[in-house]
């Protein structure tokens, strides 16, 4: 479930753990997400090109796989967090048919700034698909 609400900084703390999120990962994901990031590899798009390259079906790009990061992350942090940076690193590859659960926790803070580090990970039945961290602000009570 999405809150509306934004996270206060006060709220959090250093290894708070995020709510997991369990995405199924499907051809329509796979392949609209490829097309709304105008990436037209056939390799995320026509399951005969992919395989002629070698894969069993289509696979995610690497722009979906941010776009889930960032809603894994948002969707805890809430609207009015303010996203610094995200790092990731792929690993193996999200096909249709598997479900890659989202994980993570705060791995540093800053009460000087607001600013939240989180560490995540995506896993699929194969291993790990994605890996990094994300750095955001999070708003603070005035004092």
């Amino acid at each position: 479930m999405t809150s509306m609400k934004t996270l206060d900084f006060a709220d959090i703390s250093q290894g708070d753990n995020l709510p997991e999120l369990v995405i199924p990962v499907t051809v329509a994901l796979i392949t609209g997400g490829a097309i709304a990031t105008r990436d037209y590899f056939p390799g995320h798009h026509d399951k005969d090109a992919a395989q002629a390259l070698g894969s069993p079906h289509v696979f995610m790009n690497i722009l979906t796989t941010n776009a889930l990061v960032q809603r894994f992350v948002e969707r805890w942090a809430g609207p009015q967090a303010r996203f610094l940076d995200l790092k990731i690193k792929l690993g193996v590859p999200n096909y249709p048919g598997d479900t890659m659960t989202l994980k993570g926790a705060v791995s540093e803070t800053d009460p000087a700034n607001g600013r939240v580090t989180v560490t995540l990970a995506g896993k699929n039945s194969m291993g790990t698909h994605v890996s990094g961290s994300v750095s955001l602000i999070l708003p603070q009570r005035a004092a």
